[in-house]
């Protein structure tokens, strides 16, 4: 429920979640000319609970101290900020109060503001506010993450100095990134805690990267190559392992194996589910090596919480955000708006990091119990979004 002690970044969570953007949820009444200071109170009066301006010493809303108001007015401009608790029983709609009290003008849907400065709007993308990133006091700190796909752009700005190991599968390539698919998914799951001139788009801040190069710059690969990068980040000591590549093709046993070792290890591989699916009138299962047992097979959602058009399903152990997605990119672009369970793998891979720093009984299985355990529920099928929208310590 928003309130009028609720700042700014809790509105904008709720928002994104209830898909009600660019709106806050509160109302904002404005009065005609002619009330009165006393008229605008007493308008007020059936929207239970209020404050006032004049309440305060100078006018300085103490929005903190405010307690159980349900309006707040502002004498001096004519207008009032009215929150859902303020709503009568019964209203169905803000013309049918407009009607009914003459005092007032108009109530309008509140809108968010941003300052405009690029560097300031908003302070994070809507992947991380929706899936309670901010909050969280972990970094990933001590974790290793390993990221199978295109490889990293090691040049770009948000990524100098940190803690990278890299490894090239792909014969005649170099790790450099020159298609931009890894640098991105790199980004979501690792990327800074503050980018300049961008919202923050990154996780795991503070985790050890461990960038393995499975696809080509063309982003095609083999399953060997994608093998190679598992064995490789297993024999590292990776507790996560992300892929956001794959397939529609039935359950491949090899990578069924790879995914038992890999437990056995303590080591946890989460893979995108696919991008075939039209929804809501054709959706494709599941594809591989998301499709195999042992492995954390990742959904994609749109703002509004709901499955992306593309996302596939069936077997879905957890959904992350996959579209609108933006992330780090080779220069000299530097940043793009992504879509795919491409992009929703490596946020599901971001907070596992969190969680097993958080604890650190967190590996492997456990991990993966974990991250199913505190998903924040959706009123969908499993199939579709399996234990729902991933969720940060």
């Amino acid at each position: 429920m928003t309130s009028l002690n609720s700042s700014p970044d809790e509105l904008y969570m709720a928002a994104v979640k209830t898909g009600q953007l660019p709106y806050t949820g509160r109302q904002i009444v404005t009065f005609n000319d002619g009330a009165s200071a006393a008229d605008m109170a007493n308008a007020l009066g059936d929207f239970g609970p209020m404050a006032a301006a004049s309440d305060f010493a100078g006018s300085d809303v103490d929005f903190d101290g405010i307690g159980d108001a349900a309006t707040v007015l502002f004498e001096q401009i004519g207008s009032a900020i009215l929150t859902p608790a303020g709503m009568p029983v019964g209203v169905l709609n803000t013309d049918e109060i407009v009607q009914q009290v003459p005092a007032i003008a108009s109530i309008e849907p509140e809108l968010f503001a941003f300052a405009y400065d690029v560097a300031a709007a908003p302070v994070a993308t809507w992947g991380l506010m929706s899936t309670n990133v901010l909050p969280s006091q972990y970094s990933g700190q001590g974790i290793k993450v390993a990221v199978l796909d295109t490889g990293l752009d090691l040049n770009h700005p948000d990524f100098l100095g940190r803690l990278i190991t890299s490894s090239n599968f792909v014969p005649n390539q170099e790790v450099q990134d020159l298609h931009g698919h890894g640098t991105h998914c790199i980004g979501t799951a690792c990327g800074p805690r503050n980018p300049a001139g961008v919202p923050r788009y990154g996780i795991a801040y503070n985790a050890h990267i461990f960038v393995g190069k499975v696809l080509a710059n063309s982003g095609m690969g083999s399953a060997g190559g994608i093998l190679a990068g598992i064995n490789w980040a297993i024999a590292n000591g990776c507790e996560i392992i992300s892929m956001s590549l794959g397939s529609d093709s039935p359950e491949q046993n090899w990578y069924t194996q790879a995914a038992q070792r890999a437990l056995a290890a303590g080591s946890l591989i989460i893979a995108a589910a696919g991008n075939s699916s039209r929804r809501p009138g054709t959706i494709i299962r599941t594809g591989a090596p998301a499709n195999s047992p042992g492995i954390v097979a990742v959904a994609g959602l749109d703002s509004q919480l709901q499955p992306s058009s593309f996302s596939n399903g069936g077997k879905i152990e957890i959904a992350g955000p996959g579209s609108d997605v933006f992330s780090s990119v080779p220069l000299p672009r530097r940043y793009a708006t992504f879509s795919g369970t491409s992009m929703a793998a490596p946020h599901v891979a971001g907070i596992a990091a969190l969680w097993a720093e958080s604890n650190p009984a967190y590996r492997g299985q456990a991990l993966a119990n974990q991250l199913q355990a505190s998903a924040k529920q959706l009123p969908l099928p499993a199939s579709d979004v399996g234990a729902g929208l991933v969720w940060a310590p």
